[in-house]
């Protein structure tokens, strides 16, 4: 089927341009790291070199930019904008919803670095003395801004613009959506196709490379426990072995594969935590938890501006292959995670989904690191452990087991670390392709996944791109790859944030509600005077007849005058409803029912018929102004101003009126 056709009800396709333009870039990436192994190595190295001597700069000034903008669409009046429908509500629990962020986001990473990179940044800090007392106060905090706010606001940015393009405006759930109000229906053509392309490899490369990074760690904990040599051949077979576990997971779906697995992680990960919290210096570790808050907190504006431009060519080296590979990092991940996260996050408020991204792994990854880092110190520092010193800067996937070694039950934590490893493995695998899927499909709704052969599919791939790589040249290869795959998509993320922009203002500003009626033809004393004589009324009745009725019928007569298909329909519970049918799936809806009011004192009428009036729905389930006060023409001027805003709304997406389940019409009388 052609990208951008819409698929037969109820049916899914695979979206043959965006499919087959991946799996191309992806076939020449794998036959030339395959046949040119060294010469890609060395070739991958240089890229990062010059990337991150290059545009280091570009990319500490584009997280800064991407996370205030999180920051600002999230405190601002934009923040009440629901991902959905205005009546829709989240699927997922919050603690559910959490787990699966925690696992698919961070993944098998969290227990590769929480100890190597705090160690690391002690030993050979950028700026400070090597094992000096500021090197040991400054690593924890380092670790926080790498792990912390401003990669969280990547996932948060992807997934928010995701969510609201599809589950609000019904645009297929693509990253090229996010372009609409930027380049229109040409998000369907060649320039959406190569955005979506692009998307995906950047999304393959950011897998593998955490799935890379992960194989070293299991290789190491199976030769812990059961003697397993660590080899590239172990590490290909632990691959294999694991994505055909994830595949299984991804083809159960979400619900039942994806969020199970994420909560036993997030189970067995807050359990090794307490571990190590109560056997280590339990006291000692709560404080400099509290310490190294304080000090990523006041330090984080400087940190997030800080190039190394005066601390040698060390440093110059030191931030490209931590902060600018980070970065890198997280931008390559932010389609993947950011779909993901999209898929699971509909019905939250745009305020609940920006703020729950960005504080709730927060904590958790503060906690996680400021307990294991600040314990591995102590070991290197304090307690003369130099081989952990000597792991972390060599050989990193071994130093948590090296540390859990020095405290009891050995054989049981060293078991729930490769349990960890492998369910994180998996639960980065499985939500990896089930996103693959999905991007590469024709869905006739976002909440429905591509077929299970599809997600089998790009498991497999994934596994495949992982090895490669690791032939190739190892974890340098693997970073080298995601810094170079992340620089152009950066780019793309900007244009998200202006589209995304562009979208909200049009719909928060252009609509307004309010109860006060729209326009009016009276001036304020002739409103006060008749304010004043008003009598309470008892029922909605005369309301209907006297002043919705006839307001709804001039509105039609004039809209069928210039040849617009409309309708006036009676529906459930004495309301009424205008409709104006442009197309199959799009019209303009202007719905009045009748709801008790809330008095001035916050409670409700005893009962309907004592004090009702008459609240506005349009179409996608958004609510419009409160009609009580209104008179014949101050609906009339309502009707106007709503029937524009569809127009304006149906020029910047296309798709301003998704279908709204409301009750069958009871008749329909013009």
């Amino acid at each position: 089927m052609e990208s951008g056709t819409a698929p037969e009800k109820g049916k899914i396709y695979i979206n043959r341009g965006i499919f087959y333009g991946a799996l191309s870039g992806i076939a020449l990436f794998l036959l030339y790291t395959s046949f040119y192994a060294e010469q890609a190595a060395a070739v991958f190295s240089a890229g990062l070199g010059w990337i991150s001597e290059t545009f280091g700069w570009y990319y500490m000034l584009a997280t800064v930019a991407y996370l205030v903008f999180v920051l600002y669409i999230s405190l601002s009046r934009f923040g009440k904008v629901r991902l959905g429908t205005d009546d829709s509500r989240p699927e997922f629990s919050l603690i559910s919803w959490a787990a699966m962020l925690f696992a698919a986001g961070i993944g098998i990473d969290v227990l590769f670095f929480s100890v190597a990179e705090p160690v690391s940044h002690y030993l050979a800090p950028p700026e400070q003395g090597a094992q000096s007392m500021a090197a040991m106060r400054h690593a924890v905090p380092q670790t926080f801004f790498h792990w912390g706010l401003t990669g969280w606001a990547l996932y948060a940015l992807m997934g928010v613009a995701l969510a609201y393009f599809s589950y609000r405006h019904k645009l297929p759930l693509a990253i090229s959506s996010t372009l609409f109000p930027l380049i229109g229906k040409r998000i369907h053509g060649p320039v959406g196709q190569l955005v979506d392309i692009a998307a995906i490899i950047g999304t393959v490369f950011g897998i593998a490379t955490s799935l890379g990074i992960g194989v070293m760690q299991l290789n190491y904990g199976f030769g812990l426990l059961f003697g397993l040599s660590q080899s590239l051949s172990n590490q290909v077979l632990l691959i294999i072995a694991v994505v055909v576990i994830a595949a299984f997971s991804a083809m159960s779906g979400v619900d039942r594969g994806i969020r199970r697995l994420s909560e036993i992680n997030m189970l067995l990960a807050s359990g090794l935590l307490l571990f190590v919290l109560y056997q280590g210096n339990t006291l000692g570790l709560l404080d400099t938890l509290v310490l190294n808050i304080g000090d990523y907190l006041t330090g984080f504006v400087g940190l997030s501006f800080n190039t190394y431009a005066l601390a040698g060519e060390d440093a110059q080296q030191w931030k490209g292959w931590w902060t600018v590979f980070f970065w890198a990092w997280w931008i390559a991940w932010t389609p993947f995670i950011g779909m993901f996260l999209a898929r699971i996050s509909r019905g939250r408020t745009i305020r609940e989904f920006t703020l729950g991204a960005l504080l709730i792994p927060l904590g958790f990854m503060m906690a996680w690191m400021s307990f294991f880092g600040n314990t591995g110190i102590d070991l290197v520092a304090n307690q003369g452990l130099a081989t952990l010193g000597e792991q972390a800067l060599n050989s990193p996937q071994s130093t948590i087991y090296t540390l859990l070694q020095q405290y009891p039950y050995v054989g049981v934590t060293t078991g729930v670390v490769l349990v960890l490893a492998v369910l994180f493995f998996v639960t980065s695998a499985d939500s990896g392709a089930l996103v693959l899927a999905n991007f590469t499909s024709v869905l006739p709704d976002a909440d429905q996944d591509a077929p299970v052969y599809l997600r089998a599919f790009w498991a497999a791939i994934i596994g495949a791109i992982t090895i490669v790589l690791l032939l190739a040249g190892g974890l340098n290869a693997l970073q080298s790859v995601v810094v170079i795959a992340a620089l152009p998509f950066s780019l793309v993320l900007f244009a998200t944030m202006a589209g995304l922009y562009r979208a909200l203002v049009q719909e928060v500003d252009g609509h307004r509600v309010s109860n006060a009626p729209a326009h009016s033809t009276l001036d304020w004393r002739e409103r006060l005077q008749q304010s004043l004589q008003r009598t309470v009324q008892t029922d909605s009745t005369a309301f209907l007849q006297q002043t919705l009725k006839p307001a709804f019928e001039l509105f039609a007569k004039e809209l069928r005058q210039h040849g617009k298909p409309v309708s006036i329909e009676t529906v459930a519970h004495a309301g009424l409803a205008l409709r104006v049918q442009l197309g199959e799936d799009l019209y303009f809806l202007y719905e009045a029912r009748p709801q008790p009011v809330v008095l001035s004192g916050g409670s409700l009428a005893p009962t309907q018929e004592e004090a009702s009036g008459y609240q506005v729905y349009l179409a996608g389930g958004a609510l419009g102004r409160c009609l009580v006060g209104y008179l014949f023409h101050d609906v009339l001027h309502d009707l106007v101003a709503e029937y524009d805003r569809f127009v304006q709304l149906q020029l910047l997406t296309g798709e301003p009126a998704p279908a709204l389940h409301v009750p069958p019409p009871v008749g329909v009388f013009a």
